[in-house]
């Protein structure tokens, strides 16, 4: 019982640690760093619901930071194919030997944190190869399978108000998410706080 305790002290010391370094660059988002938070200790994925401008972006961005892990941002469109977040293979010619072989080259889901923006603006087809990722941490590229970095967490972002050239996401992907994170406004306060923070010109050591 003691060590259980002890285990659970030590994880609640960690979390703010975290949380007290990303607050030295985010104002306010209390209750959605709290689910963050939860969400990383949990190894889930989260999706984010919140207008442009609210810091969903930079809040995955300085998590990254503080705990040194991988980034990377995907911006998903709707020409963004399956490839382009996977990685392919490629046909590569040995000029000594004249071998061609095909390589495998990475793409942006090999990261720790990966930071999926706008993910209802790109076709099912396209989402669905985060499906694999997400649930199995793995993706498999040409019949190969591939282990992704750990650990891997996912961060989705989605504006709730514009539909025109958006897509629905699909009950499978929703589930893979542990949370829907709502952001909202900040208050008067924050704005203040924000505008301060933002034109002061120093950035916060970490």
């Amino acid at each position: 019982m003691t060590k259980n305790l002890e285990l659970a002290q030590e994880l609640v010391d960690s979390k703010n640690r975290i949380a007290n370094e990303i607050r030295k660059v985010i104002v306010g988002q209390d209750e959605v760093l709290e689910n963050l938070l939860v969400a990383l200790f949990c190894k889930g994925h989260c999706l984010f619901v919140g207008v442009p401008g609210l810091a969903k972006t930079l809040i995955v961005k300085t998590l990254a930071r503080v705990l040194s892990l991988s980034f990377s941002r995907i911006q998903f469109t709707p020409d963004l194919m399956p490839s382009d977040i996977t990685g392919t293979d490629i046909l590569y010619e040995d000029h000594t030997t004249n071998k061609r072989e095909f390589r495998f080259i990475k793409g942006p889901i090999f990261s720790n944190i990966v930071l999926a923006d706008e993910i209802n603006r790109t076709p099912p087809k396209t989402q669905a190869a985060l499906l694999q990722a997400m649930q199995e941490q793995q993706v498999t590229v040409g019949g190969n399978t591939y282990e992704l970095d750990q650990p891997f967490l996912v961060f989705a972002t989605q504006n709730p108000i514009e539909h025109e050239g958006t897509y629905p996401l699909p009950e499978a992907q929703l589930d893979r998410f542990m949370f829907i994170i709502n952001v909202s406004y900040p208050t008067m306060e924050e704005e203040v706080e924000i505008a301060t923070t933002t034109t002061s010109g120093v950035r916060p050591e970490m």
